[in-house]
């Protein structure tokens, strides 16, 4: 097209060069306007028709005309005129033969595509996605199953979901569902390369587990870390995942609500301080990255609050603070450790039906930090009555009122501290210092 504008602009300053030594007829010079339109709609064809020698046509046109008339009158000019000559000459035969050789239709010579606009927010909701979609994985997990016909062990997927690149030495964060009671894993890239993944290690408590991939470090795009202790109800959050199998899906919403507790899937502990979005978080979505209007990673997408199992509006992620510290533990020691009192407690409808508030100690093993501090479980006496043990109602000062309040009170201290916990035994209350120990399986 700019060769076409150029060599349109060319020919019409020839044509006014030259006006006023070939005075040409008003029939002459209209005619290549017609050639004119046809050399913006085909420039290439106009291009070729110069290379090319012109195919002998028996019909005289008019700019053939033109040109006999212009070698005529060249003869009697000076040199630089009869340069001007020989160029409009050479120009107007380019223009003729294009006419006669490209078939083109006027109307269409004026279509013009218009340029795709986006609004300044969308085109920062494109390169957020854009620029995160290499951090997000699709994670695969596969379980051996034995054929029922034919007795071969074989591995099927049992589930899938979403992870993303924590490092570049191939750490991969995601949630504990996701890959529970898998034989093998898969790690898909977002170049669709896949690699076999080992766990690393995992938090049943919070629903977090790291895995671990060998891919090329030019492979691994570690997510943006963010932080969540300033988030505030309202703001964009964008979620990146792999609903239902369909790999790097954004959903968009916002921040519904802030401190939000949910229940491990896995163990039934609280987890604190969650994310409400109304973000679609979809099956598949589990384990994928919820981020910040700047592309920081902000929360893990965990659960939903869903009749059908569909998204339903309320969605929940686990905050990127209460992540950073599990993920460090697990990639330097493979595991969390958190303190435990080491006692079973009964079910806080149980407790409420009793008319006491606080958590009823079931059992509490004598080899454990709540047995070994003189604790008493709940048991029967010779006649098969039933003794209630002690009832926890404060945990350093800090008021229990049931199982939930107990874990947030613990996720506050360390393996090793002493807590001073206040118990209502029969109709008095005691104060009991307690050493809190790791779980077994994390000494």
């Amino acid at each position: 097209m700019a060769a076409a504008t150029a060599l349109h602009s060319l020919l019409c300053t020839s044509l006014s060069n030259s006006s006023s030594a070939f005075p040409l007829p008003r029939s002459h010079l209209a005619r290549p306007a017609k050639s004119v339109l046809s050399l913006h709609r085909t420039p290439a064809a106009a291009v070729v028709s110069i290379l090319r020698p012109a195919p002998p046509r028996s019909r005289d046109s008019g700019s053939g005309r033109t040109a006999l008339l212009l070698l005529a009158r060249a003869r009697d000019l000076p040199l630089a005129s009869a340069l001007d000559s020989v160029l409009l000459v050479c120009t107007s035969i380019a223009l003729s033969v294009s006419l006669l050789v490209a078939d083109v239709d006027p109307a269409s010579a004026f279509v013009v595509t218009p340029q795709r606009k986006l609004q300044t927010d969308e085109l920062a909701t494109v390169r957020l996605f854009q620029e995160n979609t290499p951090s997000v994985v699709y994670i695969t997990n596969l379980a051996v199953k034995q054929d029922a016909f034919t007795l071969d062990v074989l591995e099927v997927p049992q589930g899938s979901g979403s992870g993303f690149v924590w490092d570049n030495e191939g750490h991969v964060v995601t949630n504990y569902h996701v890959i529970r009671g898998a034989s093998d894993l898969k790690v898909t890239l977002a170049d669709q390369s896949t690699y076999d993944a080992r766990v690393v290690g995992f938090d049943q408590d919070k629903d977090v587990a790291v895995l671990r991939v060998d891919a090329p470090n030019d492979k691994l795009r570690p997510i943006p870390i963010g932080i969540s202790a300033d988030l505030l109800v309202g703001q964009k959050v964008y979620a990146i995942g792999n609903p239902f199998g369909l790999d790097h899906t954004l959903t968009t919403g916002v921040i519904s609500g802030l401190r939000r507790e949910i229940s491990s899937a896995a163990t039934g502990r609280p987890i604190q301080d969650v994310i409400q979005t109304d973000a679609a978080i979809n099956p598949g979505n589990s384990g994928g990255p919820l981020l910040d209007s700047s592309g920081s990673l902000i929360g893990i997408n965990t659960a939903i609050y869903s009749p059908s199992g569909a998204s339903s509006g309320v969605g929940f992620s686990i905050p990127v603070d209460t992540v950073s510290g599990i993920v460090d533990q697990l990639v330097k020691f493979g595991k969390v450790t958190r303190p435990i009192l080491g006692i079973k407690f009964a079910p806080d409808q149980s407790v409420e039906q009793l008319g006491v508030s606080g958590v009823l100690v079931l059992d509490a093993p004598a080899n454990g930090p709540a047995g070994k501090a003189g604790l008493l479980p709940t048991k029967r006496d010779s006649y098969g009555r039933l003794i209630l043990g002690d009832i926890i109602t404060s945990v350093n000062g800090k008021k229990v009122v049931n199982g939930s309040d107990l874990y947030r009170i613990l996720d506050q201290c360390k393996v090793g501290d002493t807590v001073t916990v206040e118990v209502l035994r029969g109709d008095h209350k005691e104060k009991i210092p307690v050493i809190l120990e790791p779980k077994p399986d994390e000494s």
